[in-house]
């Protein structure tokens, strides 16, 4: 691959974006219909620099501000939610490294991530009805490090040059291991048949008595046992992500309203862009994207300070309000999904516009964090002062 363009600035960031944007939203009906892996897609967004951004300026990088890193992710996400799905545990992963790797391992990935190469991820398991990891970092007899386990919902790990790894070790620790992707003993099953976010890749990784280098393995345990904003960093892109899916489906129903879309008999208008209860919902779609904008816009500047001063009050009101704007963008992009059908008709669940695909994609990735928990942690800490737990899932 050649190497990546180093964006400079949040302004250049977020024009790289829109340029991309509006090159992959052509081409993003057929890739979901079709389940097409968006390998030429991809290419072009590593090599745009956007993978890069969030690199500290002391290892190259423009260290954008969180609030352009939402927008980057929303822009994209309109045009393509698979897309825009694809980075969020790289980002997660440059994130782990800032937060709490040693300056040799920084310098080692964030060179990475600059050059272009993607860290896909490994983390969650399934089969079990706890959320322990069974995927072991051990020694083996001569006493090299090796990997064991069978991860799922691996997104982009498919699409990936390294495989960050969630994986516990001998003493029960939880640990980041930095896999490359190529690496004798490890196994990719693209295997996700969920009914949305069809071409993210998040299948079935195994690794097979992996071998594994001492300064592949990034404190992950550690990072947590202090305010880190670890967490919200990585809630505020799924965010960003469900907010640019309701946004691209804003975006398609208007012109099927204004070009396709019949009014109601009893409206007595010539046209659907006429019909008072159509402009009515649309008015109330429009006000709910609008306000869980604001709300993703209020938690980034909450995050970018968590990560100027992390304390535990700083991290604490960081969780709590990208917590807000996930309750927000959740119900906005499903609200913005589903009103697409009512406003429009039976016409519009036609196969060849394959519009169905934006309530997919959005009811398929709120399913990632339940909603329910983070209306409980907004209370707790709105009634009682109850800070929320420190993991990466607030």
């Amino acid at each position: 691959m050649t190497e990546a363009h180093i964006i400079r600035s949040d302004a250049e960031a977020l024009e790289v974006a829109r340029q991309l944007a509006a090159s992959f939203a052509p081409g993003a009906s057929a890739r979901d219909r079709d389940r097409i892996l968006p390998w030429a897609e991809l290419e072009r967004f590593s090599a745009s620099g956007l993978w890069g951004i969030t690199v500290p300026r002391a290892f190259g990088g423009a260290a954008v501000s969180m609030l352009t890193l939402a927008q980057v992710t929303a822009i994209i996400a309109a045009a393509d939610g698979s897309l825009s799905q694809i980075p969020q545990n790289h980002f997660y992963a440059l994130e782990v490294l800032r937060a709490g790797a040693r300056e040799g391992q920084q310098r080692f990935f964030f060179g990475k991530a600059l050059q272009g190469l993607r860290f896909g991820n490994a983390l969650a398991e399934t089969g079990q009805r706890d959320f322990k990891r069974r995927t072991r970092l051990v020694r083996a007899p001569g006493g090299d490090l090796v990997l064991h386990g069978q991860k799922f919902y691996c997104t982009g790990a498919i699409y990936a040059d390294w495989i960050p790894t969630l994986a516990v070790d001998d003493t029960e620790v939880q640990h980041l291991v930095f896999i490359p992707r190529r690496a004798p003993g490890v196994r990719i099953s693209d295997d996700w048949d969920g009914f949305g976010q069809r071409v993210t890749g998040s299948g079935t990784v195994r690794f097979d008595q992996v071998a594994v280098q001492p300064e592949w393995v990034v404190p992950f345990q550690t990072s947590f046992e202090r305010p880190t904003p670890i967490g919200p960093v990585a809630q505020l892109i799924h965010a960003a992500i469900d907010l640019g899916i309701g946004q691209g489906a804003f975006a398609e129903t208007l012109p099927f309203i204004r070009d396709r879309a019949r009014p109601w008999i009893d409206a007595r208008v010539a046209t659907a862009a006429e019909d008072p209860l159509t402009l009515a919902g649309l008015g109330e779609v429009s006000l709910r994207l609008s306000a869980a904008e604001a709300l993703l816009h209020r938690a980034a500047l909450a995050v970018d300070a968590a990560i100027a001063n992390a304390t535990e009050t700083t991290v604490a009101e960081a969780s709590v309000a990208v917590a807000e704007a996930k309750v927000l963008t959740t119900r906005a992009g499903l609200l913005a999904a589903s009103k697409l059908f009512e406003f429009t008709g039976t016409s519009a669940t036609f196969a060849p516009d394959n519009l169905d695909r934006h309530w997919r994609n959005v009811r398929t990735h709120t399913l990632h964090d339940p909603v329910r928990w983070k209306y409980h942690a907004i209370g707790n800490f709105a009634l009682n002062g109850i800070l929320p737990p420190r993991h990466g899932a607030i």
